[in-house]
């Protein structure tokens, strides 16, 4: 969900020469990045929908938590077995592929609403983002530097950040007011979408490749995992910083609309605005201190965390709805903050070679915070009160945050 990088692999990139190319990467740059927030933004148009899907199919919280780990599942084995490969084949011919995968996961949803279709849809979705992400952020990073030769890749950063995160709140969003404004159609936003994916794909083929591969094909391999022994320590202190801003993120995208269901609210445009706000307030939190360094985005993410969780564990005992809301700001805030952090730790720990493989396991760890706890918190919603069950995973979160906290300011350098 969040922005990957690759691996360095052996790659010559190709030149803009002139000012008709560079006006052809800037031209690129936007029309990938409005191709990057399109695609991401269908992988949450499901998540306001799911009390609809519920009333449809009769099934209980925690098989929906199921539905939302095959997602997780389908980003993790993408992310391993190709999400290094624009490395070796260039960033146009593997970002086609994974919208297409998106457009299947729409026709898999326009066209059912059963169990099966959805699980199917969302693992479709979920391929399609563990290729996209890491595709996308080197492309841009690419274009950017084709159209302005000789400048920091912080505007790309800032751009990727903004379509990954922006794009995730921004699915989910449009979801809730279009099925709002439908009649309750659950087919009408994946209708709206399958034409936005298209325009998509004409979007991606106005950009230009940035990568030529030398010589031979390399023997393909999955996404290798590594982390340089003497840094060990730092590493694990940020990959857990990573899993507890990932749980937040899980507990938004699969189970949202059920919290606010439980505080009485059954809109699906409220409950789509409540996950808007958490990625939204990330996106902002990651490019406001994105220069901040990462020992200070860590503590201070962790921090501003207890109090997002606070609130919304408040605003369920109390039934206050636009706490809820505002503690999912804060939340989303921080998680964010917490992760660019966790993100910034582990490149500068790895070594330059290895920069993909070291991020590999930081994505392990992110992607087992999205799915495990929510799992967990899908189980206890079947055998406990949603303020009781929400209650215990707020505490588990503080208590990991507050032994991640002790570990990072003893492991990671101030600057």
């Amino acid at each position: 969900m969040m922005t990957l990088f690759t691996a360095g692999q052996a790659t010559k990139e190709l030149p803009a020469k002139d000012e008709p190319a560079a006006s052809r990467h800037r031209l690129g740059f936007w029309t990938v990045a409005a191709a990057f927030t399109l695609t991401m933004a269908f992988s949450t148009v499901p998540t306001p929908l799911y009390p609809l899907y519920q009333h449809v199919n009769g099934f209980g919280t925690f098989m929906l938590t199921i539905v939302f780990a095959v997602y997780a599942l389908g980003v993790l084995v993408s992310l391993f077995l190709a999400g290094h490969l624009s490395d070796w084949f260039g960033r146009r011919r593997l970002l086609l592929p994974s919208i297409a995968l998106s457009i299947a996961s729409g026709v898999v949803f326009a066209l059912g609403t059963s169990v099966p279709a959805l699980i199917a849809g969302r693992l479709l979705s979920g391929l399609s983002v563990g290729l996209l992400t890491a595709t996308a952020t080197a492309y841009l990073d690419d274009l950017h530097r084709r159209a302005r030769p000789g400048t920091s890749g912080t505007r790309a950063n800032v751009v990727a950040t903004a379509a990954n995160l922006g794009g995730l709140g921004l699915g989910t969003l449009m979801s809730g007011l279009l099925v709002e404004h439908s009649s309750g159609s659950l087919r009408t936003p994946y209708l709206v979408f399958l034409v936005l994916l298209g325009l998509g794909v004409v979007a991606v083929l106005v950009a230009p490749e940035t990568v030529d591969r030398p010589g031979p094909r390399p023997r393909y391999r999955p996404q290798r995992t590594s982390v340089p022994a003497h840094a060990r320590r730092e590493f694990f202190g940020a990959a857990m910083a990573a899993l507890i801003a990932f749980a937040v993120f899980g507990l938004f995208t699969s189970l949202a609309p059920v919290v606010l269901k439980s505080l009485h609210v059954a809109s699906p445009a409220v409950a789509g605005l409540a996950t808007f706000l958490v990625f939204g307030s990330a996106a902002t939190a990651q490019i406001l201190l994105a220069r901040r360094p990462a020992r200070t985005q860590l503590l201070l993410g962790l921090s501003l965390l207890a109090a997002g969780l606070v609130m919304l564990t408040a605003a369920i005992w109390l039934s206050a709805a636009t706490m809820f809301l505002a503690g999912g700001a804060v939340s989303g805030a921080a998680a964010g903050t917490v992760f660019k952090g966790s993100a910034s730790t582990t490149m500068a720990l790895a070594e330059p070679q290895r920069r993909g493989e070291t991020l590999t396991g930081l994505f392990l760890a992110a992607y087992l915070g999205l799915s495990v706890p929510v799992l967990g918190l899908g189980l206890a919603v079947q055998l406990a009160p949603v303020r009781d069950a929400v209650l215990v995973f707020t505490v588990v979160l503080l208590a990991a945050a507050a032994v991640v906290a002790r570990r990072l300011v003893r492991a990671v350098p101030e600057s």
